[in-house]
């Protein structure tokens, strides 16, 4: 008898070592990335050929690589392999962070920061971690990797001060080599081998779906609002940490405000998030949070000059930003159709990074250009705009994906089970693919049986 799986069972010892090990080279990838952003301003204004524009290129050209990239990458995974590409794309970031340490010139370390976009693995993991783990447990390994990022953004622009102040921005680009280094014997021989690789609909894009995840209006809004808010955070990068040390503030003290204003921040945003998700305000509640945003913008153009004007808005930003980074992959999840929510993300996470690609090299610009004032003056039209197009969005569908085998059934009793399944109290959308072996769901969490549904499923053994 074939066994159908438990909908309300753990995820396996596997399953959990496959999530994690995976969740941390993620996690590594991404603190390498993060702990440059707000040191390599200070840094790069003294290497030869630096102009305004050329160092805040220098953040954020790593976005341009790695959103061409993401998407190829992803789909050259499925001919060869997860893991070979995932150790490409860590080769590459190793690559160019010591390109960039080694660098004396802007243009080498231009050079060396795109390189490390390049290795743009992203899409890789998530396929590989929808290869490892049961269709049921997938969304809750992919929100724990979710997770880990917002984790390691925090710690890295806490921790890149600090460590600037002992080995320089050098010795964190040669640090961030070793991570990478350490990320592939994570990647070879801790993290599972698949026993089969394919195609996930809710973890890879599917060039099928790019004319209707593109005709999605509210998904295209989403899109919008992660390249505004990336915009704004690399570009407010780009002055704030030459505005501190301006303020009297050293470059190696920055963690010092950093650490603080990022976890206060993110206590502040808790109570929201959950305001957003349980008592299901999301609208009223994302919209203050980009307003929060435009007026912590404003803000800092007003009192830059301050220290403390600094730090107090920089905070009201940090509770923005955390409260928005939580809430928009959840708008899209709940947004995209079950089946569609893999193209749906891959849009998503390439509208971030070219977001974060034009914020350093409108930032720089504007700061060369005009000064710091310019710079928060223009984050704050571009949430402004953000803000306007976010008043028309429709109020959300409260319903979480959740994902069913079938790979143990013939199309006949698939589709009786869709059938099934269909009746059941909260489900709301029921997509069946037979020849990748999964049905796509909509559930509202709120009202969903469980145990009818699991009796559903179970009365399909065979």
């Amino acid at each position: 008898m074939a066994q159908m799986q438990d909908i309300t069972s753990p995820m396996t010892l596997l399953e959990k070592r496959a999530t994690g090990s995976l969740a941390s080279i993620y996690a590594l990838r991404m603190l390498g990335l993060f702990m440059i952003m707000p040191v390599l301003p200070l840094f790069a204004e003294h290497l030869e050929g630096s102009t305004p524009l050329l160092i805040g290129l220098s953040v954020s050209i790593y976005g341009l690589s790695q959103a061409l990239l993401q998407i190829p990458f992803g789909l050259m995974s499925d001919r060869f392999g997860r893991k070979k590409l995932i150790i490409l794309g860590l080769l590459l970031f190793a690559a160019g962070s010591v390109v960039s340490a080694m660098s004396t010139t802007i243009y080498g370390v231009l050079f060396g920061r795109a390189l490390q976009g390049s290795g743009a693995i992203a899409a890789v993991i998530m396929a590989l971690v929808a290869d490892l783990t049961q269709e049921v447990h997938r969304t809750k390994a992919m929100a724990l990797i979710g997770i880990s990022i917002g984790v390691s953004f925090g710690i890295a622009i806490s921790i890149g001060p600090v460590l600037a102040g002992y080995v320089g921005v050098e010795g964190i680009f040669w640090l961030t080599a070793l991570l990478s280094l350490a990320a592939i014997v994570v990647i070879v021989y801790v993290v599972p081998d698949p026993i089969q690789s394919k195609v996930h609909r809710d973890a890879e894009l599917i060039p099928s779906q790019i004319k209707h995840v593109l005709k999605n209006t509210e998904l295209l809004r989403f899109n919008y609002g992660i390249f505004i808010l990336h915009l704004i955070l690399t570009a407010s990068f780009i002055a704030i940490p030459l505005l501190m040390r301006d303020a009297g503030l050293g470059g190696s003290q920055h963690g010092q405000v950093y650490l603080p204003v990022f976890i206060v921040s993110l206590l502040a945003a808790i109570p929201f998030i959950i305001l957003a998700e349980k008592k299901r305000k999301m609208k009223p509640v994302f919209i203050g949070a980009i307003a929060v945003i435009v007026v912590s913008e404003l803000g800092l153009q007003y009192f830059h000059q301050s220290l403390t004007g600094i730090i107090v808005f920089l905070w009201l930003f940090f509770c923005g930003f955390n409260l928005l980074e939580a809430t928009l992959p959840s708008l899209v999840s709940k947004t995209a159709p079950g089946d569609m929510k893999g193209t749906a993300m891959g849009f998503y996470s390439t509208s971030q990074f070219l977001g974060a690609f034009l914020g350093g090299a409108l930032g720089g610009w504007s700061y060369g250009e005009f000064g710091g004032s310019a710079v928060f003056i223009m984050s704050a039209v571009a949430g402004a705009s953000w803000l306007v197009v976010s008043f028309t969005m429709k109020p959300p569908r409260y319903l979480a994906n959740m994902l069913i085998s079938i790979n143990n059934l013939t199309r006949i009793q698939a589709e009786q089970l869709t059938e099934e399944i269909l009746k059941v109290t909260g489900v709301e959308e029921v997509k069946l693919h037979f020849g990748e072996g999964v049905v796509y769901l909509k559930v509202d969490n709120r009202l969903l049986d469980k145990e009818r549904l699991q009796y559903s499923i179970t009365q399909f053994d065979s």
